[in-house]
């Protein structure tokens, strides 16, 4: 009783410490014990030495009803095929090729045979569309709702693997696609749900919003655009896939690479859908915000060496949004009047926090 007391009492509340903080404190003390472990924690994939100079990327990502999706407005068939999506971006940002997947659910009983059906459909899909195999899993119980989690193995070659690490001082910083637009179609499925619990009758008026919706429902992992800088013979220095916001991302990059950075604020993409969605939530949300802080837009942020600019700047899906400062100085963003904006991560969670 006395130690359970002393336990209470040295408490430390999960979400006091935030994830980073946390897997950082859960793993300080690991050592590498084999030869062929390149890199664990720390990046978008643990990488393996593997075969004939191809290194093997292996990375693991979990959907929790109620925290990553809400059923209320996710399809099943939708579910599977993200839950494959999001794996594979983090392949994307190690500037990898997927090769296989594992799929493993645990389900309660208020979801059927049929139910998951439709969720592999959406699983198989995925795979299909991305040339992948699907090579083994597990089914299990769980006491309520649902949790899905696909792990991911890749490959790359040693001269093509991009870390977080290695941005260099005056680097250009890109992204890929357009920034927001997921969150925003998480704003206009959440409001559609408020207004049905409180009027069951209410029928939902989505007309309008079929490029957010989608963006969020069911995006795509951007092997295209690890495709087309292979093509166009550029290696980024550094990269990773923004899944919690363009601030998130931008902090962990120079984290890693040991530098800071200088964003522009009137070059970063936003679709107009995206800017339409924040005007008629709040005349005070501001697009802006939704692309630094909103979530699960799974675009690719990199740096490319200066002589790579003439290779990357016609490109239509690559947005150059600012430039790799020195080791010491913050990452922040200039806004149009010249005004610096320190960046800080305020991370989207899930639909519940």
């Amino acid at each position: 009783m006395q130690d359970q007391l002393e336990y209470q009492e040295g408490r430390t509340e999960i979400s006091h410490m935030g994830k980073v903080a946390l897997i950082e404190r859960l793993t300080a003390d690991l050592e590498t014990r084999n030869d062929t472990t390149l890199q664990g924690i720390g990046d978008d994939c643990a990488v393996v030495k593997g075969a004939d100079g191809r290194l093997t990327l292996v990375t693991t990502q979990t959907l929790v009803e109620g925290v990553n999706f809400d059923m209320m407005y996710t399809p099943l068939k939708h579910l599977g095929y993200k839950a494959v999506a999001v794996a594979l971006s983090n392949i994307a940002a190690m500037n990898g090729t997927p090769r296989q997947v594992l799929v493993s659910v645990a389900v309660s009983n208020r979801y059927s045979v049929e139910a998951l059906d439709e969720l592999y459909a959406g699983v198989r899909l995925c795979c299909e569309r991305y040339d992948v195999d699907l090579v083994g899993g597990e089914t299990g119980t769980s006491r309520a709702g649902m949790v899905l989690t696909v792990t991911a193995v890749g490959e790359v070659e040693q001269e093509r693997i991009t870390y977080r690490r290695g941005a260099g001082l005056h680097d250009l910083l890109c992204v890929s696609g357009d920034l927001g637009s997921a969150y925003a179609g998480l704003l206009v499925l959440e409001r559609e749900k408020v207004t049905y619990q409180a009027n069951p009758n209410f029928q939902p008026d989505l007309d309008g919003y079929d490029y957010v919706l989608e963006r969020f429902l069911k995006p795509e992992p951007r092997m295209d655009v690890v495709k087309l800088l292979k093509a166009q013979d550029v290696v980024p220095t550094a990269m990773i896939d923004v899944s919690k916001g363009l601030a998130d991302s931008v902090l962990h990059l120079c984290r890693a690479s040991h530098c800071g950075c200088e964003v522009y604020e009137e070059h970063l993409p936003i679709d107009y859908q995206t800017s339409r969605v924040c005007s008629e939530m709040s005349k005070n949300m501001l697009p802006v915000s939704c692309a630094l802080n909103g979530g699960e837009d799974y675009e690719l942020l990199f740096a490319v060496n200066q002589k790579d600019y003439e290779k990357i700047k016609d490109l239509k899906e690559v947005h150059i949004i600012g430039h790799i400062t020195e080791e010491g100085m913050p990452a922040v963003m200039v806004t149009p009047q010249n005004t610096t904006i320190t960046l800080r991560a305020q991370a989207f969670q899930g639909v519940d926090e």
